[in-house]
């Protein structure tokens, strides 16, 4: 929730402008504090700039304030991303929905329509439970090492980019399936304007489910 700090300040839209693949490095542009509070206003005109740590104006690890803030913008869009599916599955969750089959050995339905959320979860087996750790780190190793050739979102890169599973298939043992993110390429069809917009209510949702998803752990 630390990202969640610089809500009012992070913005929506990609702050660079596209660059091909094939130079990506050329004529980087970084996100400065004086991008993010102009695009704040558009984010949220009612809350517009609101950073009250300044985490916008520290500089983490060494690394200049811009690339703190690329840090900052892809960590609150990825984490926006996370609370929305894990807000939507602890309601599933809390309903008992789970796919016909049994989802591990030794699945009891009638002890599991017991069980919160937070219990089922504990109910997992534990190699269940190393499979989607590893599943989540193979995301965030796939997200920063950027084998597509586009530039890293502390260099100039557009913050929440996730690069496609087939951007580089060679680099993969097996065909993955679906992109995770627009795996039916809708975004290819949408005009700036209506992109720009969509990123806009990702990321209000996103802000909005990481409060949700806190309040119903804390309830």
């Amino acid at each position: 929730m630390l990202a969640c700090g610089v809500v009012g300040s992070a913005a929506f839209a990609p702050a660079v402008a596209p660059r091909s693949a094939a130079a990506p490095r050329v004529s980087v542009q970084m996100e400065t504090l004086s991008d993010l509070k102009t695009l704040a206003s558009g984010l949220n005109p009612v809350v517009g700039y609101w950073d009250p740590l300044k985490l916008a104006e520290a500089e983490f690890w060494d690394n200049t304030n811009e690339e703190t803030i690329g840090w900052l913008r892809h960590a609150e869009i990825k984490h926006g991303r996370v609370a929305m599916a894990g807000f939507v599955g602890y309601l599933v969750h809390a309903q008992h929905i789970h796919f016909p089959w049994t989802p591990y050995p030794g699945f009891d339905a009638a002890a599991d329509a017991l069980l919160s959320p937070p219990e089922q979860w504990d109910a997992v087996p534990y190699n269940g439970k190393l499979q989607i750790l590893l599943a989540i780190g193979f995301l965030e190793w796939w997200s920063e090492i950027r084998v597509d050739g586009t530039p890293h979102y502390m260099k100039g890169g557009k913050p929440g980019y996730f690069p496609d599973f087939d951007a580089v298939p060679s680099q993969l043992p097996h065909w993955i399936g679906l992109n995770l993110y627009d795996p039916f390429k809708w975004s290819k069809k949408m005009t700036p304007e209506k992109k720009a917009l969509r990123l806009n209510m990702e990321l209000n949702n996103g802000r909005l489910a990481m409060i949700g998803i806190f309040g119903l752990i804390s309830a």
